[in-house]
């Protein structure tokens, strides 16, 4: 399998008792691309090739799976029982924030000091989508992006409804998007994964929620089921937020 991560700079990240590894290349504004389920796959490290030829500096870490395997069923199978055993990440309880999301606004604040600029980006997908939206909990981070967002998992209306926050960080984030700080959320609306939760962050933030329903069926909206629209959608975000 080649090292489809050899052109990245390789370094780790430490906040309280958590350490992952990063990865980082490119130059300009900062965005942090969080893998989805099972781990850095080639498509996803594609996408991440394309933000650094846009112009930014973009920061992988790599929080579970193994680097470079495609998502196929064995591969995810193996991660989502690793997954399902770790304290910082929620699974099925609502109302809560990942705990993995206080190491990620870490890395967001670290990002920043060093590029500059209004902020850096955030974008997770699938499992990882709302880790984003946690994320802008931070000043640091001012452009999240929600793709596909399927945590908790759906298992229930409720869970389908649920957005992967507490109550107090929903309501900062909703008193940032309030003071201008929009978010972008892709999907394909048939998508079962991301249940009714942009119906939730339609009334929660209202026009600051920009949302992008794919034509077509799908999951990955800009990855394994890639729409060129999502990606559009993506760059012309980040240029707006973070130039």
């Amino acid at each position: 399998m080649p090292d489809l991560l050899a052109s990245w700079t390789r370094g780790e990240h430490t906040e309280g008792d958590l350490t992952f590894s990063t990865y980082r290349k490119g130059s300009g504004p900062g965005v942090i691309v969080i893998h989805e389920i099972p781990g850095p796959t080639p498509k996803v490290i594609a996408f991440c090739e394309e933000l650094v030829a846009a112009g930014y500096t973009v920061v992988q870490p790599h929080l579970f799976g193994r680097i470079g395997e495609p998502q196929t069923l064995l591969p995810t199978l193996r991660t989502l029982a690793n997954v399902c055993v770790r304290a910082e990440f929620t699974k099925i309880a609502l109302g809560r924030t990942a705990p993995i999301a206080t190491w990620l606004r870490s890395l967001a604040r670290a990002l920043h000091a060093d590029v500059g600029g209004p902020g850096v980006g955030a974008l997770g997908m699938c499992f990882t989508g709302g880790f984003a939206l946690a994320m802008m909990v931070d000043p640091a981070v001012a452009a999240p992006v929600l793709a596909q967002p399927a945590a908790p998992f759906a298992i229930s209306p409720r869970r389908a409804r649920d957005v992967n926050l507490s109550p107090d960080d929903l309501a900062v984030v909703q008193q940032r998007a309030a003071e201008g700080c929009q978010v972008l959320g892709l999907q394909y609306p048939s998508d079962p994964m991301t249940g009714s939760r942009f119906d939730t962050l339609s009334r929660a933030l209202g026009d600051a929620f920009l949302r992008v329903d794919l034509p077509g069926k799908g999951h990955g909206t800009v990855t394994e089921h890639r729409s060129q629209l999502a990606v559009d959608a993506v760059l012309d975000f980040f240029a707006a937020r973070l130039h």
